[in-house]
């Protein structure tokens, strides 16, 4: 029989009277005391689950593009880099997690929906913002969150900042002549492709050592809207799979709504430039 490893003789601090430990840190209490379910079902604790964690992971995202950002602004292209990838793999991690959820079926979902009332995934401001982080940005989507000052103001002081995109397409131009109509557009507005920018982007492809700090930013762009896209249509099967053509919570058409999305492209010239290669 094994002797059981005492951890103190591998200098484990075991005593934390007074001391910062691993649940003060992380704020366990708080986090673990956040799961309220309204109805005795066994698979409600995972509904919960699944979404609040979500947000933690859209938390993160929001802090690496935001600073992502910043870098490309001040021109830390590298330090950019780093954090792209890093989002790249948080919407990994988001898609993993798809997987959880669809291991509840439709009558296990259904017996505790009505409990959600007009709540939804939809109203997320944080995955709004990320959105409007991106480029994809609609100021009706403004109107789920008038009900919160505080996050109104957030979201519209958002929409008044260069997206993460227009900051790529503003570095771009310094390398590859571009329109003013792009340079300069009313960046509270919906992005529109161009081909004047499909045209910049396949310069810098079909010569990638001459513009390779643009081509490296153009593919980690290209990376994480990989991830994206898959995030979105995994939603589409999952909740396919769970309510069917049901309308959502929310009041969208629900699988019909989310398909639609699916026909978003956040940085479009990038994909757009790759029939002509």
């Amino acid at each position: 029989m094994t002797t059981p490893i005492n951890p103190e003789d591998h200098g484990a601090e075991m005593s934390f009277d007074g001391r910062m430990s691993y649940s003060d840190y992380l704020q366990l209490e708080k986090l673990l005391d956040a799961q309220h379910t309204r109805t005795d079902t066994h698979d409600e604790m995972l509904f919960i689950i699944q979404h609040q964690t979500s947000e933690l992971w859209m938390r993160l995202a929001i802090h690496e593009l935001t600073a992502a950002r910043a870098c490309l602004l001040e021109g830390k292209t590298r330090h950019a880099f780093k954090m792209l990838a890093r989002v790249a793999r948080i919407f990994e991690q988001l898609n993993n997690a798809w997987d959880v959820l669809r291991t509840m079926t439709p009558s296990d979902y259904t017996a505790f929906r009505d409990q959600l009332g007009q709540s939804s995934g939809f109203q997320s401001y944080q995955y709004r913002l990320v959105e409007f982080l991106l480029g994809n940005r609609n100021a009706a989507m403004l109107r789920p969150h008038e009900h919160r000052p505080d996050i109104l103001a957030l979201l519209t002081a958002e929409l008044a900042q260069p997206s993460l995109y227009d900051v790529a397409l503003r570095l771009l131009g310094k390398s590859v002549p571009l329109p003013d109509a792009v340079l300069n557009r009313d960046v509270s507005q919906q992005y529109q492709a161009s081909e004047a920018v499909t045209q910049a982007w396949a310069t810098v492809y079909r010569d990638p050592d001459t513009h390779w700090e643009l081509y490296e930013l153009a593919e980690k762009l290209v990376d994480f809207e990989d991830y994206f896209r898959r995030w979105r249509f995994n939603h589409v099967t999952t909740v396919e799979r769970i309510i069917g053509f049901k309308r959502g919570t929310g009041g969208t058409g629900g699988v019909s709504y989310l398909k639609r999305m699916l026909e978003v492209e956040l940085f479009p010239e990038l994909w757009h430039l790759r029939t002509d290669l």
